[in-house]
């Protein structure tokens, strides 16, 4: 009898391609044409229906919509609830009828960002409607029982991303206004990916665990000026604005918890210490530039 696979949803992303890494036999979907075997339209009963299940054991979906100011939208709106929401809780009613372990990624938008340190059980209070469907997929995924909900926050990675933007305008030499009154921690999905695969090795306890870097809380501003003096820049070129400052004249913008920092006490509790952010980000800036 074969060993039961592991199957990747949202293989094309940022996490999904870490997570291949960390996965190399893992059979990976996506929802999107271009995945190496293939679509998978959770929102489709059809293929749901028709997808062979039975074998698989673990299922990491790391599809998401995270065009966060797009989703105010009315076609940005659909696509979130459809991808964030409904299609966790078709993941996750195939996973109880199956068997499966499901790994679920959620995001600290789900909070309105005025707790000091957001823990696991913390209430949701999301500000937007990104957040409003993610809250809504993580609800989902807790109803099947083996599950991991993995929180995480500023997400950086293969792919365009914050501080990829950030070297492009160092080097095409512009100066950016960058927000500084929202603050966190930058997480790798390297890191991301390598806390996913210590959780499932160690058998954890199934719920929700917070994962993102460690070391210091820093603004977007701060993490901008960082890039820029890695890059070679001045970071003085970098101006710090506030959120208000920020969105003043601009349409469409959602808003965003202005405290993104996760309590890591329980994923360190298992054996697992994610790497400092900063430190991260100064061997990301080294290893690629745009």
């Amino acid at each position: 009898m074969k060993p039961l696979k592991t199957l990747i949803v949202g293989a094309l992303g940022q996490l999904g391609r870490a997570l291949q890494a960390d996965f190399p036999d893992a059979d990976v979907v996506d929802l999107v044409e271009g995945a190496k075997d293939g679509v998978l339209d959770v929102s489709d009963p059809a293929q749901v229906a028709e997808f062979a299940w039975h074998d698989y054991q673990l299922v990491l979906n790391a599809a998401a919509y995270t065009a966060v100011d797009k989703a105010e939208t009315t076609e940005g709106r659909r696509a979130a609830w459809a991808a964030n929401a409904a299609a966790p809780a078709t993941l996750a009613r195939v996973a109880t009828e199956h068997r499966l372990t499901l790994v679920h990624y959620s995001t600290d938008y789900v909070f309105d960002g005025t707790a000091e340190l957001h823990t696991e059980d913390e209430r949701y209070s999301p500000l937007g409607v990104y957040g409003q469907t993610k809250a809504a997929g993580d609800i989902a995924v807790a109803t099947t029982p083996r599950h991991y909900i993995v929180r995480t926050s500023w997400v950086i990675g293969e792919g365009r991303n914050f501080v990829r933007t950030m070297q492009q305008l160092a080097a095409d030499g512009i100066s950016p206004t960058v927000v500084d009154d929202q603050v966190g921690r930058l997480t790798f999905t390297a890191d991301l990916s390598r806390a996913t695969r210590h959780l499932l090795d160690q058998g954890a306890p199934y719920g929700i665990y917070n994962v993102q870097g460690s070391g210091p809380r820093t603004s977007w501003a701060q993490l901008a000026k960082e890039v820029f003096r890695l890059s070679g820049r001045d970071p003085g070129e970098v101006t710090p604005v506030t959120t208000q400052q920020y969105v003043e004249g601009r349409e469409g913008i959602s808003p965003r918890p202005a405290n993104g920092v996760l309590d890591l006490s329980k994923i360190q509790a298992t054996g697992f210490t994610p790497a400092d952010h900063l430190e991260q980000l100064r061997d990301y800036c080294e290893s690629d530039r745009p």
